[in-house]
């Protein structure tokens, strides 16, 4: 792999691992249509690192976050039986309880992984699936602003916007475009449903790269590409802190639309060209 098509990848994987457009519809595109060497198509580590150098984007972001998580869940474990008369004292706690609730819907996806894997090669339904992204950033415009934040959320509402993050693995589908309308659908403040919508990706990233850890370690290495990885994996996480602060400037003006109608022109487009190609 060259260090540009290396660094073309880290860019549109760290723009549109958190802009509601779907990596993995992009990838695919450049994959099945313009014939472009991705790290889905035969560099399986590179897809590791480069979902690391994401990973990592999340934590620098929400660095204070998720450390105030951390000593909230040891306080509150320590307050024993009183945990429960105190939990308005422990917020953070209470966020990581409901990103856990989240994540739990993921291992329904475990037994039909490969078939979703294989939608990935099928330009067509790439095509319809962001169009389907463009329609739920469209809707998510014109719904109510929403109150809900880590204090009053409930574990249902975790629970469901954890079901559409399962259904969000579907090649195509955007996650966080997913999450986020289904944070709003549920009644979550718009600015905090992004922000739980970037949490939860957390768990989710950590552990779809640990399975691919396994299947690249039997793939094997291309040790004379590590350059190129290494480089592409600093520019996705690079591109993916500087989008993730983008859409948390945007969630305060409360629009989507702009990544709604590039979608539809993306979706359409892939659509269209896999039909004359």
């Amino acid at each position: 792999m060259s260090i540009w098509n290396a660094i073309l990848l880290g860019l549109v994987q760290g723009l549109a691992e958190f802009l509601p457009i779907s990596s993995s519809g992009h990838l695919s595109i450049l994959n099945n249509l313009f014939h472009m060497t991705t790290a889905e198509g035969g560099h399986m580590f590179f897809d590791v690192l480069l979902h690391l150098g994401t990973l990592v984007s999340v934590c620098v972001v929400y660095w204070e976050d998720i450390v105030q998580m951390f000593f909230e869940v040891i306080a509150f474990a320590g307050a024993g039986p009183l945990a429960g008369e105190k939990r308005a004292h422990y917020p953070a706690a209470r966020l990581f309880l409901l990103i856990v609730v989240g994540t739990l819907p993921l291992f329904l996806v475990l037994p039909v992984n490969d078939m979703l894997e294989g939608l990935y090669y099928n330009s067509i339904f790439i095509g319809v699936m962001l169009v389907l992204t463009g329609c739920m950033l469209y809707v998510s415009d014109r719904m109510a602003q929403g109150s809900k934040t880590e204090r009053n959320m409930s574990f249902l509402d975790a629970l469901l916007i954890g079901v559409c993050q399962c259904a969000a693995t579907i090649p195509g589908l955007s996650r966080s475009g997913t999450t986020i309308t289904a944070g709003l659908a549920t009644g979550l403040r718009r600015d905090y449903a992004v922000k739980y919508s970037f949490l939860l990706s957390l768990p989710a990233v950590l552990g779809a790269n640990i399975l691919s850890f396994v299947d690249a370690a039997r793939e094997g290495i291309d040790w004379h590409s590590m350059p190129a990885y290494l480089i592409g994996t600093a520019v996705a996480m690079v591109t993916g802190i500087g989008a993730i602060s983008l859409l948390k400037r945007i969630s305060r003006s409360g629009k989507f639309g702009s990544f709604a109608y590039y979608c539809w022109v993306v979706g359409v487009l892939s659509i269209i060209l896999t039909l004359i190609f």
